[in-house]
């Protein structure tokens, strides 16, 4: 069986149109199941969902007590999924369904993931590329794991890979960087990603990006507080220098003191944006290990329909 996870949250209008191109894919495959992912959406989405499960037992669906996100949602039904392997994919059709046929075949030969690399993105904007493709480029620099550019979390995964996700502790959710932690044999298969089939996205275009790039950064390396102790020791050792010349010069009456009130309101406010900077990176990591110190659930299950809740049994991975 091929297990199909799809997070979804005010998605109404894509369900059907999804649902149409997805399963000929599936039926060309073998035995599958579709595992709809849903944050409580105000547009109805659940009720469409629960239609397509009247007519198709192979469809099932995951109902959260309350929004959790995207991540989590996914992170629920890779855990829940029963299928040898199993793909994850958004409604919104961006990411062709057909190409799960080609990323499956891959896996057939004996890779363990099988990810999607986007040559081209329709529909997104100039900054939003930009940003994305600066937050590899910083990601794959100083992670720890290397995670590869222009993909996301659209991709075909084994058995072997699941069964890890769910004892890895992290609450993020960061899915491409948990699997590039995996390891195992992975394998590329490029497309050409489409605009969006109706609707808007659910989120911010510039800080959803900004978001995902803190994720791979922070969960995967430890980096930027390395960066923190060289710059302070840099700014220090230059502070002192200038500290040693300016009272060589007063001492020896080269010239009168060379600093005013501007330079020193530059130098003030130079110390203090760095001070701030520091403090909000070292505040990342310890709300990152707060967050994971609490254990609390990353999703907890309302209701389930046509799927068999699975223990867990990894520390925050919800419930």
């Amino acid at each position: 069986m091929i297990s199909v996870v799809v997070p979804v949250y005010k998605e109404a209008g894509n369900i059907e149109p999804f649902l149409a191109r997805m399963r000929p894919v599936l039926e060309r495959i073998g035995s599958y199941e579709i595992l709809f992912c849903l944050d409580p959406s105000p547009d109805g989405t659940e009720d469409v969902i629960r239609r397509a499960i009247e007519r198709d037992p192979q469809v099932g669906l995951l109902s959260f007590s309350r929004r959790f996100g995207q991540p989590a949602a996914t992170m629920a039904g890779i855990l829940n999924c029963r299928g040898d392997y199993c793909a994850v994919i958004d409604v919104d059709l961006q990411d062709p369904p057909e190409l799960i046929e080609t990323m499956y075949r891959r896996a057939l030969e004996g890779f363990d993931v099988v990810y999607a690399k986007r040559r081209s993105r329709d529909g997104e904007t100039f900054v939003k590329k930009a940003v994305s493709e600066f937050g590899y480029t910083v990601i794959n620099l100083i992670a720890n794991v290397e995670i590869p550019r222009n993909t996301g979390d659209f991709r075909v995964m084994s058995r072997r890979v699941i069964e890890e996700l769910r004892f890895l502790p992290e609450g993020h959710g960061f899915l491409r960087g948990l699997v590039a932690l995996v390891g195992f044999r992975q394998a590329a298969v490029e497309y050409d990603r489409a605009a969006r089939h109706s609707g808007t996205g659910n989120y911010n275009r510039l800080l959803g990006s900004l978001k995902i790039g803190f994720n791979g950064v922070i969960g995967f390396s430890s980096y930027p507080l390395s960066m923190l102790l060289l710059g302070g020791a840099i700014i220090a050792g230059v502070a002192f220098l200038l500290a040693v010349g300016m009272v060589v010069i007063k001492l020896t009456g080269i010239q009168d003191y060379p600093l005013g009130i501007p330079t020193l309101t530059v130098l003030v406010l130079f110390m203090g944006g760095i001070q701030l900077i520091a403090v909000g990176i070292l505040g990342e990591y310890i709300g990152r290990i707060y967050d994971e110190v609490r254990r609390r659930p990353m999703y907890v299950v309302d209701r389930a329909d046509n799927v068999a809740l699975r223990d867990p049994r990894g520390p925050g991975t919800g419930r």
